[in-house]
């Protein structure tokens, strides 16, 4: 067993796209990615071209619709995070996700950071006015293509981060924080591609954890790493977890 494993202090788990791909949702980047595949997809998730086109915005409407996040099921990866909070381990899980697959599982909400919001909300950009994602697809089916803030008339979209939008500074702090005092970083499903969530890695890495990376695909940050693992997340994962669980009774 590495070294690592056997540390007993906080341990915080940066996940993206890739705990949940056996969930049913397709990752990002990956072989099988939906922006590797259709890479205008990633163009239209641009939040300036967003703001500026109706038409952008009605597809926009429809994908969340179609989302396959709605019918999805938490997954042994999910799960397996749940079980090393619940074994007595300090966790924090910054998620890149906003399917709140890890809350469904278990988790509890106050040890989950969503980095880049989440998709069962909608924000008005001009007056900031929260509602539910669903009633405002509610809105959609009823006829009006691109349903516009009911408060001020403004542009509607989902409680999620686009390309180009600044992320919440409170929320990346915070992430800052726990990244700072964690002394094992996981970082799970993610290409370690996208800041400022990626630079976390590093974060952790100057001030003094081991960095663990789990990641089918090789990412920028792999040289800092005390250990890669390549094998599926829905198998490293629970593994991992049971043997940090062991180590449980001495942490403080």
């Amino acid at each position: 067993m590495n070294d690592w494993r056997r540390r007993t202090g906080p341990i915080a788990v940066l996940t993206g796209a890739g705990i949940s791909t056996d969930s049913g949702i397709p990752d990002f980047r990956g072989p099988q990615g939906v922006w590797t595949r259709n890479p205008i997809a990633e163009l239209s998730a641009n939040y300036q071209d967003y703001l500026i086109d109706p038409r952008l915005r009605e597809r926009s409407w429809l994908a969340r619709r179609d989302n396959p996040a709605w019918q999805a099921e938490p997954n042994a990866g999910h799960r397996a995070l749940v079980d090393l909070e619940r074994s007595g381990r300090s966790v924090r899980i910054l998620t890149q996700n906003i399917d709140r697959l890890h809350q469904r599982a278990g988790s509890s909400g106050r040890r989950v950071l969503e980095l880049h919001g989440n998709m069962f909300e909608v924000v008005c950009v001009s007056c900031a006015a929260r509602v539910t994602m669903r009633e405002t697809l509610d809105r959609v089916a009823a006829g009006e293509p691109d349903p516009a803030c009911l408060r001020c008339g403004g542009i509607l979209k989902s409680a999620t981060i686009m390309f180009g939008q600044a992320l919440d500074e409170e929320v990346i702090a915070q992430a800052a924080v726990y990244a700072q005092v964690c002394e094992i970083f996981l970082a799970v499903g993610t290409s370690l591609r996208v800041h400022p969530a990626a630079g976390l890695c590093e974060v952790a890495v100057d001030s003094g954890a081991d960095l663990v990376i789990i990641n089918n695909e090789p990412t920028p940050y792999d040289d800092l790493a005390s250990e890669i693992i390549r094998e599926p997340i829905s198998q490293a994962l629970p593994r991992i977890v049971a043997e940090l669980s062991a180590t449980a009774g001495q942490t403080a």
